[in-house]
């Protein structure tokens, strides 16, 4: 249009020739006359054409045109179809004019056809973004304004977030309330939108938000990582509108108004008290609004969408996408990466402690990446203090101790005697890791084949009642032969050797 206004005045107050404004605007000279012949009918003067929006123009001229010209009534006819058909893989204007021509053998030129097409499309109230393919992009943003709830407690108001998506090539509308723009409650709005729409489109258009998008940059954005996988197990691909670029958010933006008119102010004087009342008072008025035709198609968003669309979307999962979660650990020194959220431990390959490695877990499985390569994944442990580990994440020297368990212990110690088995149960239990109980347990059982089983179970009688569970304290005990001596006699050592510069139990708890 800005094009056309500057043809306009280059020929009424320039006085430049038809044929100079052909070559200088690159246009065909018989679309020149075609403006110039346009301004003439409208009857207006240069101000008022300055003065009138790009639509207003575009009507007046349309409306003159169809008063005078049957050719042009037969054309307009055509427009409906030829919006639905657009939306088809493949199908171009140039392919719509040349089916034209070959019915019409007196009918407009290619430049005209465009032309008369783009006044029609732009005069219509709801103007159709017709370079939007059918299941190509779905636009997603939040209202501005927000809708509120009661507490029925405190009479207390709360703020609530509204969620709108727009299929590009349809304007099928999704809208719901959520209570916060955070991840969770980002990720499955759009998810929603897309199990309301029953398909998945190619690609989602999100404004800037931070639950989306880490950066904006208009060449190469960064994504959030959870929204990133999200996108990858749906199946599309995350195109952050452009940062200054209005087109790219201009449906989303649309949505928005019309859920506005068509959706808040309806609800304007109800009073919610919860989240799913606001969604359930939605819902019928969003059903409303997709059902409505448009004002020169005399075709819903409903339709239009089953007839053109609906084919095009990808076909949802099985199953709703796990919310996942990421962090960047590092691996400890016995080969396990600490998952505080539930504080368990997980092993992986023994290789790669002291390296930082990619987390990645959800409600199921956790998964660990090293050099963006995923080196293993575990089924989720909620124990508190326990460890998951794989045999052969263990360096050799340690995988000698993952043969052995505790029943196997047991059953060894009570072939000694009762005392070194009950030695032996104190000890796994008292231990953090299984491999360091492990070690402890085969150090005081070794010690029967130089001390003999019975001199053993004697020494871990004794050290029971000390509170001992320690393997040099039991070869201590050994060496010296005090599992002979009576208590008296060891309590009396004891108190003996005790003063103010020995250092109790207690002074290591």
């Amino acid at each position: 249009m800005r094009k056309i206004r500057k043809i306009i005045r280059l020929a009424v107050e320039g006085g430049m020739s038809k044929r100079k404004i052909s070559r200088a605007f690159k246009v065909s000279r018989p679309v020149v006359s075609q403006y110039l012949s346009d301004y003439s009918a409208s009857g207006l003067n240069i101000e008022e054409v300055d003065r009138m929006t790009d639509s207003e123009l575009l009507a007046l001229f349309e409306k003159n045109r169809r008063r005078n010209k049957p050719k042009y009534r037969a054309l307009v006819k055509l427009f409906p179809d030829y919006v639905k058909e657009l939306k088809r893989a493949g199908v171009t204007r140039h392919l719509l004019w040349e089916e034209y021509s070959r019915k019409y053998t007196r009918g407009y030129g290619y430049s005209q056809f465009c032309y008369h097409f783009q006044v029609w499309k732009n005069a219509t109230d709801v103007r159709m973004h017709l370079d939007h393919k059918a299941g190509d992009k779905m636009f997603v943003d939040y209202a501005g304004e927000k809708l509120k709830m009661v507490d029925p407690k405190t009479g207390q108001e709360t703020a609530v977030e509204v969620f709108v998506s727009v299929l590009g090539a349809t304007q099928l509308t999704y809208v719901e309330a959520t209570m916060t723009q955070q991840k969770e409650d980002w990720l499955r709005s759009n998810e929603r939108a897309m199990w309301y729409f029953n398909g998945v489109p190619a690609a989602i258009v999100p404004d800037n938000l931070k639950s989306g998008v880490t950066s904006s940059n208009r060449y190469e954005p960064g994504i959030n990582d959870l929204f990133d996988d999200f996108a990858g197990y749906y199946g599309t691909v995350i195109l952050p509108a452009r940062a200054g670029t209005p087109r790219d958010k201009a449906l989303a933006e649309n949505g928005v108004k019309l859920a506005y008119q068509r959706i808040y102010a309806p609800l304007r004087d109800k009073t919610f008290y919860s989240l799913e009342e606001i969604n359930e008072a939605i819902m019928p008025l969003l059903e409303r609004h997709n059902d409505k035709p448009f004002q020169r198609l005399g075709i819903s968003r409903r339709e239009l969408f089953e007839e053109v669309e609906q084919d095009e979307l990808k076909s949802l999962p099985i199953e709703r996408y796990p919310l996942k979660h990421f962090k960047e650990l590092k691996v400890q020194i016995n080969y396990h990466i600490e998952l505080r959220d539930d504080w368990h431990y997980y092993s992986v390959p023994w290789q790669l402690k002291g390296k930082r490695v990619r987390v990645i877990y959800d409600e199921r499985n956790v998964a660990i990446y090293y050099d963006n390569t995923r080196v293993v994944q575990h089924r989720r442990d909620r124990t508190r203090g326990g460890y998951t580990t794989l045999y052969h994440h263990m360096p050799p020297a340690h995988r000698y101790y993952d043969d052995w368990n505790p029943e196997r212990f047991r059953k060894w110690a009570a072939s000694i005697g009762e005392n070194t088995e009950k030695m032996i149960v104190k000890v796994i239990s008292k231990r953090r890791h299984p491999e360091q109980a492990y070690k402890v347990c085969l150090g005081i059982l070794s010690l029967a084949k130089s001390y003999s089983p019975d001199r053993l179970d004697k020494a871990c009688s004794r050290a029971l009642d000390y509170g001992i569970h320690s393997y040099k304290r039991i070869k201590n005990i050994l060496e010296n032969k005090l599992e002979k001596e009576s208590l008296s006699v060891l309590e009396a050592g004891r108190q003996i050797n005790e003063h103010e510069n020995i250092r109790g139990s207690f002074y290591y708890e």
